[in-house]
């Protein structure tokens, strides 16, 4: 996911900034990138946060990269204050366990609290990881910083902010809960699973009634992220193979997706759903590719998301959470109806003022694009490989 989704973007990146003061722009680029690869390779707490801390000060840095412009530099300020609180919320929660088992090593973190069940300082350090954790991953009511920073970011940033950065996240979560408290389950279980349909709901209801594509998308990676917690809530191995597989599912449509919207917003210089309709006729390669990306989104069979939605609402289902399952079938509604609503305006509306004008995306814009369309539908027509990739790596975890 993070080579795929960076690899990706930095190509469209060369065309997208063209023209534009780069100084730093791909060293912090990188730097993000690496910092992400620390993160998931590290053994102790104190190591994993020290990767966290670069890969959000990276991120806080190509969100507020447009520094001549009012928009970047506020949205950065928020993400700024509002994901430095998750990271200090973290590191005391880090500190907590540190306290009362002398270790911060995530292999023996588990063993050290079976004993300590019971200790409401445990319960606490619990809490404050799924908030740190969740924050960065977009968790409703966590979640504010999320719209604006995608909306402000340059596109390819955008990209990697919701194919990535967010998904690091729920790594984070990942290694949390099902490593050092996974004697707690019980007792995290429930917190998460009203924290998820908190985060559906909010992601999909509040997507349904923006006009600003990329706002729109940033809403719709909020609602992701709900369907991946609902995941983790359910806790059996199909669930989770099917949280794994939908980040990412998930990873490779939004960073379609915000590309595309970066294609359309470099030929007519707006976000707004009304100023790109009708743009099939100008931009047909980059808005066939945008269409995938929707009906994607859609839930459609026969592309990728399809496969790991449907294994985490069979999952609930099987695990007599069926409440669970119709939830999350009910937002999957919500959210055909606004991928449905893109497809309108970029296929079938009259074409705007903005639209006429605009030209098909330059080759190294559409070459990412292509590739991210046709991963899709590779996994969507030959998924068997991806659910078992999925399934072992559950199986590991275990």
């Amino acid at each position: 996911i993070l080579f795929t989704v960076g690899i990706a973007s930095s190509v469209f990146s060369l065309v997208e900034l063209r023209g534009a003061s780069v100084t730093g722009y791909y060293m912090i680029f990188l730097g993000m990138i690496a910092a992400m690869v620390g993160v998931v390779f590290s053994r102790s707490l104190f190591t994993l946060f020290i990767f966290w801390e670069v890969m959000c000060l990276c991120s806080y840095t190509l969100v507020a990269f447009r520094r001549e412009r009012w928009e970047p530099i506020e949205a950065g300020y928020k993400y700024l204050i509002m994901s430095g609180a998750g990271a200090i919320t973290i590191l005391f929660a880090s500190s907590f366990l540190y306290g009362l088992t002398g270790t911060l090593s995530i292999p023996y973190l588990a063993a050290s609290l079976a004993d300590s069940q019971g200790n409401p300082i445990v319960y606490l350090s619990l809490l404050m990881f799924i908030v740190g954790f969740g924050l960065q991953a977009g968790m409703a009511p966590f979640h504010t910083w999320l719209p604006d920073a995608h909306m402000a970011a340059v596109s390819p940033i955008s990209a990697v902010l919701s194919g990535v950065v967010v998904k690091i996240g729920v790594y984070g979560l990942i290694r949390i809960l099902f490593s050092v408290f996974i004697s707690a389950q019980n007792a995290w279980q429930a917190v998460l699973a009203v924290f998820a349909v908190l985060t559906m709901f909010i992601g999909n209801l509040s997507a349904l009634f923006q006009d600003d594509l990329k706002r729109l998308l940033a809403y719709s990676t909020i609602a992701n992220t709900g369907y991946i917690l609902l995941g983790l809530t359910i806790g059996s191995q199909r669930a989770l193979a099917g949280s794994l597989l939908q980040m990412l599912n998930h990873a490779v449509i939004k960073a379609l997706l915000f590309l595309c919207a970066g294609a359309f917003l470099h030929s007519t210089r707006t976000r707004s759903l009304s100023g790109i309709a009708g743009i099939r006729k100008t931009m047909p390669v980059t808005s066939a590719a945008f269409t995938v990306g929707a009906l994607a989104l859609a839930t459609l069979p026969g592309l990728n998301i399809f496969w790991s939605e449907l294994m985490i609402i069979t999952a609930g289902i099987e695990s007599d959470m069926s409440i669970l399952s119709l939830l999350m079938i009910l937002n999957l509604v919500f959210s055909a109806a606004y991928a449905l609503r893109m497809i309108y305006t970029v296929l079938l509306k009259k074409a705007s003022y903005q639209s006429r004008k605009a030209k098909e995306a330059p080759t190294l814009m559409l070459l990412p694009i292509l590739s991210l369309a046709a991963a899709s539908i590779i996994i969507g027509v030959y998924p068997s490989p991806w659910i078992s990739l999925a399934e072992s790596t559950v199986t590991s975890l275990n």
